[in-house]
């Protein structure tokens, strides 16, 4: 009997924290629309950004090229709680922080070497089909920055 009440537990554990990560506006595969974008001159693109569950945790990956043109991927994986969590495959940052602010509205805090290098925020339309993420910051030779990216959802 016991083993029987365990498993079902876990499986309501699971099955609540699907639901709770299915009804976040966040989650899915995101695609830039360059068109409606802005960027800083050299600024790193992120051309997809999938947001998904990872155990009780999301997992951000990200791909697109930097400045250069090349070639970037990053992923980060932690909660939207407003902790640090690593980030790897990325030379400019290696922690971020997500602190849910409402149900389509994330801000963010990107930092190399425990200094804050940019701030963000992510805003998911109402109609959940696209969202706007606005950064400022400091590029790498010092200089501020500020951009604008739309993503559709796919």
């Amino acid at each position: 009997m016991k083993a029987r009440t365990m498993v079902l537990t876990v499986a309501l554990c699971l099955l609540a924290g699907a639901v709770c990560f299915a009804s976040d506006a966040n989650m899915g595969t995101w695609k830039l629309n360059e068109a409606k974008s802005k960027f800083a001159a050299g600024a790193t693109k992120n051309h997809t950004v999938v947001y998904e569950a990872a155990g009780d945790k999301v997992k951000v990956t990200v791909d697109g090229v930097d400045g250069d043109g090349k070639p970037a991927h990053n992923e980060w994986t932690g909660n939207f709680d407003g902790k640090d969590y690593p980030v790897t495959g990325d030379p400019s940052s290696d922690t971020r922080a997500y602190t849910k602010v409402n149900d389509h509205t994330l801000e963010m805090t990107v930092k190399k070497g425990g200094k804050v290098t940019a701030t963000g925020r992510v805003v998911v339309s109402a109609d959940g089909k696209s969202r706007t993420v606005t950064t400022s910051g400091t590029d790498a030779k010092g200089k501020k920055v500020k951009n604008t990216g739309v993503y559709d959802k796919q």
